[in-house]
């Protein structure tokens, strides 16, 4: 069974139709980007896979459980806000920008979800958050607050904070997008090893080299569906669809 399996979504703003019925499966420990123009619906997709948007026709399942609905007499009801959050546990996302607590350290933003949360005991989650902080090359800067990072180290922070929550699956909205360019390296470096640890990605991205490098398959957007859909070979040495050309000779 895939991780992730999405069926006919749609999603609209207004009169707006930004999802025009998105198919895709996320394989278990696949890393899967999603490539595409400004407005393509990548974004708005990922969000619906955590439930953040609510579609408006299809369906998403995340390890064999309905996204956000349940099923009850043939018809599908909308869960409660506290139903979708027990949900969103399992699922850790990263955003373009940090959103860490201003007024708490690196180790205690990582600390947070787990104690608050889960009500796991602090000690415990201290331990495990320091040596995610580590994973992340960031141990001496614990006791750091955001303010005190840079780009790159908050938006590491981000990602162990994620972490912490052991979710099955990771999705990533342009992490690297509000970074300078000599930061966005460390971050990439730390996706690239959550990957080779068999950690199930879903990326939006603009990094094509990253793409290229450790995605297992690359998923093509233009107008809120699907256009391409291969291996980064595939998509990327050899596009069949002329919008996927078009792109990608202007951004390569």
């Amino acid at each position: 069974m895939a991780l992730v399996e999405a069926v006919g979504v749609r999603k609209s703003f207004g009169h707006t139709e930004v999802l025009r019925g998105i198919d895709l499966t996320v394989d278990r420990g696949e890393v899967v980007c999603l490539l595409g123009p400004s407005g393509a619906g990548k974004s708005t997709f990922l969000r619906c896979v955590n439930h953040l948007e609510t579609i408006d026709a299809g369906r998403i399942w995340v390890d064999g459980v309905p996204v956000g609905f349940r099923s009850s007499g043939g018809k599908l009801f909308e869960l409660r806000e506290r139903e979708v959050a027990a949900q969103r546990r399992d699922v850790g996302m990263v955003f373009q920008r940090f959103n860490l607590f201003p007024h708490r350290t690196a180790l205690e933003n990582v600390m947070e979800g787990p104690v608050q949360v889960l009500g796991r005991g602090r000690a415990e989650v201290r331990a495990e958050s320091l040596a995610l902080l580590e994973r992340v090359g960031l141990a001496e800067k614990s006791g750091s607050y955001p303010a005190q990072l840079s780009g790159g180290q908050q938006q590491r922070v981000a990602i162990a904070r994620a972490l912490a929550m052991k979710p099955k699956l990771m999705l990533f909205d342009e992490p690297t997008s509000a970074l300078d360019p000599e930061l966005v390296g460390e971050v990439l470096d730390v996706m690239t090893s959550l990957a080779r640890d068999g950690m199930t990605m879903i990326v939006v991205t603009h990094e094509i080299g990253f793409a290229r490098s450790v995605a297992d398959r690359v998923v093509f957007l233009v107008d809120g569906a699907v256009v391409e859909s291969g291996t980064p070979s595939d998509v990327l040495d050899n596009p069949q669809q002329p919008r996927t050309q078009q792109f990608l000779a202007k951004v390569l």
